[in-house]
């Protein structure tokens, strides 16, 4: 039993994430996920969640280039992410840890992005991630989430929810759909 949701939601399931997210869609929303942050080179970058580490190995892919880690409380899904980036040839760290509980000082990173991972988080756990960002945000930085939209969990996810964990200008910057992923939500908010 573990206190995290594996990738693709049981163990014996990993195998089959990369190619189901494929199927599913995700490459598309990461895509306007990393057009929405607008990278800079040189921008110290973190992904909350990031899983098999899809994300960060499209970005190290399309540029340009950044200092990107990515975390995610799941070790099997690190290890497919590390031998993914190694084998793309990206310059990509991977940590074991969760959200609520970043092991990064204050105000680090000028981006924070994170891409179907609220939704697995209970309100309090999001909430807890979403404070944590604020505060592993330099003044100015920005987070970027693209999430599922509407259903179960992600019902609660709104604007206000990141202003009351510390962000500021919190917008909606898009909508789309995928295949099987269903309707999507883009948002925007900064660090104060």
């Amino acid at each position: 039993m573990t206190d995290y949701l594996p990738a693709a939601g049981k163990p014996w399931l990993l195998p089959l994430y990369d190619p189901l997210s494929r199927l599913a869609g995700a490459g598309r929303l990461h895509r306007r996920l990393l057009e929405q942050a607008g990278l800079r080179a040189g921008d110290r970058v973190l992904e909350i969640g990031c899983g098999t580490g899809n994300l960060l190995t499209m970005q190290a892919r399309l540029g340009p280039r950044v200092d990107a880690v990515g975390i995610d409380p799941d070790p099997a899904a690190l290890r497919r992410a590390r031998r993914k980036a190694e084998r793309a040839g990206a310059q990509v760290g991977y940590r074991q840890a969760y959200a609520g509980d970043l092991p990064f000082g204050d105000g680090v990173f000028d981006v924070v992005l994170s891409s179907l991972m609220l939704h697995h988080l209970d309100d309090g756990g999001r909430d807890r991630a979403l404070r944590e960002v604020a505060r592993v945000l330099r003044p100015g930085g920005r987070l970027h989430v693209a999430d599922i939209d509407g259903h179960g969990r992600s019902a609660g996810l709104t604007t206000a929810v990141f202003r009351q964990a510390g962000l500021v200008a919190a917008a909606v910057t898009g909508r789309g759909r995928a295949w099987r992923l269903g309707r999507y939500t883009l948002f925007t908010a900064g660090a104060a």
